[in-house]
């Protein structure tokens, strides 16, 4: 794929089953908040990979995990859940998310997947008050999902990347897209910011999830998420920084 005089990334989505109703999706950002929440998710649950995406073009990682390689972007399934979950390690650039988003909704329409739920973190001046979770929906997720939630909806800003292209798809077409964010410290991972996206996961889904041993289980593999994050930070410092998130 061509973009003025540069060749873009080709994405490719593999999956071995047919995906659940709900995609929830976590990605490699500053404060790594979402990805430690999915990640934590995978784990909890007791899920399955049963899928990954490849990405041809853009400088990649090949993390592991007692000694086993692993695809960076991964989907983990379980069969009696309709719940399939996108952990995102590898740093998609704002430059590319709209190949990488069409790669991703491409599939989940062919799929089945009728929404799309992101967790992240936003690096916004916030004071105690502001430690809770957020959404921004479109209003067939937002009808469906939170009309008995007391997650608020974010007042104003903007959202790029991949979560503003998944969200653009979702004003267009049948999916149902929601982003829940939270503020988010610079420390990797910021704990307290996964807990309340993985609350408010399990205040919309009600997936039997016990935020309490999150902290443990950052704690287990923060050398791993220091490392990620060193990573992100090198590759951020090469991309525009002037994005708003209010």
């Amino acid at each position: 794929m061509l973009f003025g005089d540069r060749r873009l990334p080709d994405f490719t989505v593999s999956h071995d089953s047919t995906p659940g109703g709900t995609l929830l999706a976590g990605f490699s950002e500053f404060g790594l908040a979402g990805l430690t929440a999915v990640d934590f998710l995978v784990d909890h649950l007791d899920l399955e990979e049963t899928g990954h995406i490849t990405a041809a073009g853009l400088p990649s990682i090949t993390p592991f995990a007692d000694g086993k390689p692993r695809h960076p972007t991964r989907l983990y399934s379980r069969d009696d859940l309709d719940v399939t979950v996108l952990v995102g390690e590898l740093y998609v650039p704002p430059g590319v998310a709209g190949p990488f988003s069409e790669a991703v909704l491409d599939w989940t329409e062919g799929s089945g997947v009728e929404e799309v739920a992101v967790l992240a973190g936003i690096p916004v001046a916030h004071g105690p008050e502001g430690h809770r979770a957020y959404y921004v929906a479109s209003d067939d997720y937002r009808e469906r999902r939170l009309g008995d939630t007391d997650i608020e909806a974010m007042g104003a800003g903007f959202l790029d990347g991949t979560r503003g292209a998944l969200m653009e798809r979702g004003l267009s077409s049948p999916l149902g897209v929601c982003v829940y964010l939270t503020p988010v410290h610079r420390q990797a991972p910021d704990v307290e910011a996964a807990v309340r996206l993985v609350d408010a996961v399990e205040s919309v889904y009600d997936l039997g999830v016990d935020t309490e041993p999150l902290a443990s289980f950052a704690s287990e593999v923060s050398q791993y998420y220091r490392e990620l994050a060193s990573r992100l930070e090198d590759r951020e410092t090469e991309e525009p920084g002037d994005r708003m998130y209010m």
